[in-house]
């Protein structure tokens, strides 16, 4: 019996927890939809408490939006700000570069006042802006420009019941930049974009920044792989049409510096090689004529080929720049070691020839006993040296005083010791050479010292 007794108590106290859960759970979804019916009372679907449409709630079909606010009076000031979404690309070649920016005007219309409970704005999409009055902003200077469509037009309209208005759009556009290329490619350029009212004067629109530099703004990934963005600013002054007058203009200034790493690589650096690779040959034997030639011409095209390839990525300009210079010059260098082999072919030439009209004169040696004629020259071995031991210095009548290479007619004596041999010796080796010309080794050591002085002069000045 205790048993039963207890279990219908647990019986009992199970059926109270559920119906206490049942009865919370109704109180909380009525407190829930009393909650419902607040919000929906605070946010107030207006589209359906105002039974009117937009144009009758900013009365615009009762006025003429053809005409400026206050025309007659003082000039509407219509303020502007920007915000800069992306640089796209900069060229050199058309002398533009392209943006994409977020444009907005701020001026006071109180034609579009209206009442408000709340005292808060109405926003609205592109389609009404064709039916009120806007500024007529134009880019100074533009080569194209639009407004993005997708999905819809990129037009805001906001308008405050006071009258005070706002005008946003997101526009690319592609403007032209005056870039000076007297430095390429270690230069610096400053591009501006320009605004400017296409019909309204200074004396019916005044254009000002609505907060003076804080009025333009950057994202924080703006950035170009070609050169570093170092500062933006604006600025406004006053332009003047000889025809219609005088015109606010706004600038937006923005500096830009040319990354250099690029053009060493490419530009630079190959050159520099190949005006090294050029003098290679200074220590070629000056009769390996197919080895010296072959460099020669193909430093040069190479050269050629560089100073090809930079200029067809620039614009015609009629001035010379930076880079210009660096090639140019090193194409004299790779130019001038073709002409030093050129220069040391042909006094070998000439000297090879007056050798040979010496040896025919020298042929028969007459009056000389037992003669007996020799070409020395830099492929000597020690026992052409040891041959001529037997000779005095006084029998050996030299061709030519040629450090190249020496003709010698030697007369037989029967003459001959120790002294005379060591003394015929040291005459010899001072006589015989390497077999390299004197042009060769002047240049070995003038054209690499010459050209790292151009490279310290160049470097000093442009960087």
């Amino acid at each position: 019996m205790p048993y039963f007794t207890k279990l219908l108590l647990l019986i009992f106290c199970l059926a109270l927890l559920v119906e206490s859960r049942k009865h919370r759970r109704r109180r909380w979804t009525s407190q829930d939809v009393r909650r419902a019916r607040h919000v929906s009372k605070k946010n107030e679907d207006l589209t359906k408490s105002f039974k009117g449409k937009t144009e009758q709630l900013l009365r615009i079909d009762k006025h003429d939006f053809s005409m400026r606010p206050a025309f007659g009076g003082p000039a509407i000031p219509v303020g502007v700000d920007v915000q800069v979404e992306s640089l796209d690309s900069i060229s050199e070649v058309n002398m533009d570069f392209t943006m994409t920016l977020f444009l907005r005007h701020y001026w006071k219309d109180e034609r579009l006042s209206f009442s408000s409970t709340n005292n808060k704005s109405r926003t609205f999409d592109g389609r009404l802006v064709k039916k009120i009055w806007v500024p007529d902003v134009f880019f100074v200077h533009s080569k194209r420009s639009f407004i993005h469509g997708t999905t819809t037009e990129n037009i805001m309209l906001r308008v405050f019941p006071d009258g005070h208005v706002l005008y946003s759009m997101r526009v690319t556009v592609t403007a032209m930049c005056n870039m000076d290329f007297s430095r390429f490619p270690l230069d610096s350029q400053t591009c501006s974009l320009e605004l400017e009212s296409y019909a309204y004067t200074d004396e019916d629109l005044m254009l000002y920044w609505k907060n003076g530099n804080e009025s333009l703004k950057t994202g924080e990934k703006l950035s170009l792989s070609q050169f570093l963005i170092q500062k933006f600013h604006t600025t406004s002054r006053l332009a003047f049409y000889s025809s219609t007058g005088w015109y606010n203009r706004l600038y937006i200034n923005f500096t830009l510096h040319r990354h250099i790493f690029f053009f060493l690589l490419q530009t630079y650096f190959p050159a520099t090689l190949m005006v090294m690779l050029s003098w290679v040959s200074f220590w070629i034997d000056r009769r390996a004529v197919p080895a010296r030639v072959s460099l020669g011409i193909t430093t040069v095209l190479t050269m050629s080929t560089i100073i090809t390839g930079v200029n067809a990525s620039m614009p015609r300009v009629s001035y010379i720049k930076a880079v210009d210079i660096y090639l140019w010059v090193s194409f004299v260098f790779v130019f001038l070691s073709v002409l030093e082999y050129a220069a040391v072919n042909y006094l070998t030439t000439v000297q090879e020839r007056k050798e040979r009209k010496l040896r025919e004169r020298f042929s028969c040696s007459c009056g000389i006993p037992h003669s007996k004629t020799m070409t020395l020259d830099g492929n000597y071995s020690e026992s052409d040296a040891n041959s001529l031991a037997g000779y005095t210095r006084n029998q050996m009548v030299p061709e030519e005083e040629n450090p190249e290479k020496v003709v010698v007619h030697l007369a037989m004596s029967n003459e001959s010791n120790s002294s005379r041999k060591r003394g015929l010796r040291g005459h010899v080796g001072l006589r015989i050479i390497q077999n390299t010309h004197a042009i060769d080794k002047y240049s070995r050591l003038i054209f690499p010292g010459t050209y790292i002085v151009f490279n310290l002069i160049y470097w000093s000045v442009f960087s």
